[in-house]
Formats: structure tokens, sequence, C-alpha cells
């Protein structure tokens, strides 16, 4: 599963703002600078993000977003699902008539990759904003080494 720029970069804005703020409006052309990206893309995003109630907007000089909430109380999933992204690994959609073989049916596989979908999801439930900025999800969690893998297994499996 791969996850759009739509969802990181509201993900990297957000922390970006969550750790820039200290209380007062931080620019959007700020963020956009300091993550290296496009400023009118950071303003669609982030309409979506204050329809949400995820940031709010301060008007005039010395303007610009705050956060809408604690970033303790602000989940990752609440920032990808506000800018319209889903979370989901299967390649059809839920409900959808056809199915994922497009003939009226489901592949094979397809409950392995919608319980993935469903991991994912509860993940990303899990870890607030402030999990993010304080640095409190790490990326080494779950590396496979060929130690710790069984004898007849191999990386690539």
């Amino acid at each position: 599963m791969k996850l759009s720029t739509k969802g990181r970069y509201a993900v990297m804005a957000m922390a970006d703002l969550a750790k820039n703020s200290a209380g007062k409006p931080v620019p959007l052309a700020d963020i956009a600078t300091r993550q290296e990206i496009s400023l009118s893309y950071l303003e669609q995003l982030f309409a979506r993000l204050r329809r949400r109630g995820l940031v709010r907007s301060v008007r005039g000089p010395g303007g610009g977003y705050l956060l809408g909430q604690p970033m303790e109380d602000t989940r990752i999933a609440d920032i990808i699902q506000a800018v319209d992204e889903p979370i989901r690994a299967t390649r059809c959609l839920p409900g959808a008539p056809k199915g994922c073989t497009g003939l009226n049916g489901r592949c094979i596989t397809h409950d392995l990759w919608e319980e993935l979908g469903n991991h994912i999801h509860l993940f990303l439930s899990a870890v607030s904003l402030a999990d993010v900025c304080e640095r409190r999800v790490l990326g080494t969690s779950c590396t496979i080494t060929r130690k710790s893998m069984p004898a007849n297994a191999t990386a690539a499996e």
C-alpha cells in the first residue's frame, strides 16, 4: 500500500505547524518553505483540514494557522481522512458491486488486504500528532533481520 502525497503532506504540514506554532499563528508560506511543499497545494490541504476543525485560520498581519485542538488529541488517521485520503489496501471500493475482480467477486487475497488496511487504520488512529512531534514513533520497531527469521525463510518472502 502506498499513501499518496496528499496524506503524507498533510501530516508533514500538521507536524510542522504543531512544532513551530508556540501558540502563535504560522503562515502557510513558512510551512511550505520548511517542508518543501507547494504553497498552493498546502492551501488546498489546509482548506480541508480547516473544514474538519483540525486547524483554524487567523487573518490579518501576523496571521496564519493554529491547531484546532491540542496535538495530543489530533490523530494521524483524522488528518489523512480530512484530506480525503482513503486508508485501505484493497483495490476495490467498500461496497462496490463489482468487487476486486470486476466480475462481481472478490479476489482470492481480498480479506488479507482488507485486514491490512484495518491494521493500518488502527495504527494511525492510535498515533497522535504529539507522538510524531515528540518522536515517540520510531521506524525501527519491527525490523526483520536474518537472525530473527526462521531458518527456512528468506528476506524476500
